[in-house]
């Protein structure tokens, strides 16, 4: 029987999920900038602060939309800011900017075409710092296509998944 060592001489592919996190990190949008008195939101001032808002700044952009006041908005202001970063911002969410990142980031591993590992044996890079979810949802991606799944370094990994020879 192979050593593990010599398995990842023999063709242990890794993958880094640090490779599928977004390119631009997401920029917030604050609604309370555009409350009046920092915490009421007035339609008149409201619509003319989004008037007046420089767009072209998200150009590109992930955009978290954030109400960091406890301030009643109603559903038409969520609306109003969709409509202006519309063909703007690259993606537009209610969400903290970490937030929108890892789905990003999550949807990143999910839309990826992995039949070039088919049969392959893998190892995903192990890292304290990425959440399990993205974990998962990489297992749930490579099990279809990989002979075997490992997890942590290519030298050392964890067997994950072998697929059963037939």
């Amino acid at each position: 029987m192979k050593s593990i060592l010599e398995m990842a001489q023999n063709g242990i592919l890794t993958l880094d999920l640090l490779e599928y996190q977004p390119k631009e990190k997401s920029l917030p949008f604050d609604i309370k900038d555009g409350l009046t008195h920092g915490m009421i939101l007035v339609e008149k001032e409201f619509r003319l602060f989004l008037s007046q808002m420089d767009w072209e700044f998200f150009r590109g952009k992930p955009v978290a939309v954030v109400c960091t006041e406890d301030a009643i908005v109603p559903q038409w202001a969520f609306m109003a800011i969709s409509a202006k970063l519309q063909g703007i911002a690259s993606e537009i969410a209610l969400a903290t900017p970490d937030q929108l990142n890892f789905r990003l980031w999550r949807e990143s591993i999910e839309l990826s075409d992995f039949s070039h590992l088919k049969g392959q044996r893998v190892v995903v890079q192990q890292n304290s710092h990425i959440a399990p979810e993205l974990y998962m949802s990489i297992t749930k991606k490579l099990k279809p296509w990989v002979a075997a799944l490992f997890y942590g370094e290519a030298g050392l990994p964890k067997v994950i998944y072998k697929r059963k020879e037939k």
